[in-house]
């Protein structure tokens, strides 16, 4: 990795907040980093001068800081110095003129730096102090790396209580900017030049994902495991589409139920399609498939009442897949890995999809399950083959048969054997 830059980037409406810029960006210099302040408010009143002013954000975004006056539509504005931001970092980090970034901001400020981090690749530090930290940070944070900090009180000018969270996240930036030149400059041996595999996993499907990771390490690869919670199923295609990793293990495909079904850790329609596109070797198994997840205090809707349910804790509920359902799954994942371009095989383990899919378990349904195997199936067309396996998905022997496969399939990538068998 070459070494970055010690210079952090410090995102801020001016506008409205240059005195939580101007400590904040002090703090940081008192730590021995140099700061480059970008104005990403719109109308006048900064009291300190910034190192890009506005006027070239909102021209990054394509439009002009009089344009936007005279619209006077926060909304667009918004957008316009987002885009604008996210240009600018992006151009920096990929010159290595940046170290990491700072911002702090309500909801429209967090908006713009969050979205202007997103932009940068996983490890550049990016630090967010955001009044909307202490809710739902989804959108914000999305699939990066982004740390937000609580302000705990709204900005508006410096005080006893923002002080030390500003001094805080100055030196959180500052620690994180630390700690990556030390990973850079570090000759130590390390198992990060070991070849990577994408994996997915839950905790009713740990011990199969615990067990294909010893097995991997034992020849060489080394397994990264994405909680299957919906932004962990695209975190883990968005990591697949930046070129990570080197195979695909995707041993909890639950996310698919969530989809289909209406339940709230769907991860989108177009779940398996990186590892498709991207001409992985891989190995799906249809782990977890059995349950539908309800986050939230409502809990199940009314619609699914009566219907089989498991409550794995005061704040998630879980229903049981019907067959019906699981034919409709099966066809949809199907759609998706009929697109795969390099060597997929699909394992379907013939006695339970998860640790609440065994046989006196809550979610034991056998006929449910060869369903959802009748129809993936039917839909994947050849070369994709789709394997019954006389196991448990927790089965150590299921693990063993996962691993397998997928040397096979990576053998096969590697000696450039494309989806049709032929070589390319």
């Amino acid at each position: 990795m070459t070494e970055p830059e010690s210079t952090i980037v410090l995102l801020a409406t001016l506008d409205t907040k240059s005195d939580e810029a101007g400590f904040l960006r002090d703090c940081i210099r008192v730590a021995g980093f140099d700061v480059t302040l970008i104005d990403v408010g719109v109308h006048p009143g900064p009291t300190i001068a910034p190192d890009v002013p506005r006027q070239r954000v909102a021209e990054s975004g394509g439009s002009s800081i009089e344009s936007l006056l005279r619209e006077n539509n926060r909304g667009l504005a918004i957008d316009v110095m987002l885009r604008g931001a996210g240009n600018l970092v992006a151009e920096l980090c990929e010159r290595n003129e940046l170290a990491g970034v700072i911002s702090l901001g309500g909801s429209g400020g967090t908006a713009i730096g969050c979205a202007a981090m997103r932009r940068l690749p996983l490890g550049v530090p990016k630090v967010m102090i955001s009044t909307l930290a202490s809710g739902d940070t989804q959108p914000y944070v999305g699939e990066k790396d982004i740390c937000m900090i609580h302000s705990v009180v709204d900005f508006c000018g410096l005080n006893p209580v923002i002080e030390p969270i500003l001094r805080n996240a100055a030196g959180a930036i500052c620690g994180m900017v630390q700690a990556r030149r030390a990973a850079a400059a570090s000759t130590e041996p390390t198992a990060k030049g070991a070849p990577l595999v994408a994996a997915s996993m839950f905790g009713v499907t740990t011990p199969c994902v615990n067990k294909s990771r010893a097995l991997l390490e034992a020849v060489g690869l080394r397994l990264v495991p994405f909680h299957a919670t919906g932004i962990g199923g695209r975190t883990m295609e968005s990591l697949i589409e930046e070129g990570f990793f080197a195979a695909v293990l995707d041993i909890t495909t639950t996310e698919w139920a969530d989809e289909v079904v209406g339940g709230t850790l769907s991860a989108g329609p177009t779940r398996l399609a990186a590892g498709a596109k991207s001409g992985l070797a891989q190995v799906i198994v249809p782990g977890a498939l059995d349950m539908v997840n309800f986050v939230g205090p409502a809990g199940l809707p009314e619609k699914f009442h009566g219907r089989t349910v498991f409550r794995h804790n005061e704040n998630v509920t879980l229903m049981r897949t019907t067959a019906a359902e699981c034919r409709e799954i099966g066809r949809r994942m199907a759609e998706r890995l009929n697109e795969a371009r390099g060597p997929t095989t699909v394992l379907f383990p013939l006695r339970g999809l998860s640790a609440l899919d065994a046989a006196g378990s809550p979610f034991f349904d056998p006929d449910a399950d060869r369903a959802l195997l009748d129809a993936l199936s039917e839909h994947c067309r050849p070369p994709i083959h789709v394997m019954p396996v006389d196991c448990h998905i927790n089965d150590d022997e299921f693990a063993e048969r996962c691993c397998r496969e997928l040397l096979v399939n990576l053998s096969k990538q590697e000696s450039g054997v494309s989806k049709s068998g032929e070589k390319d």
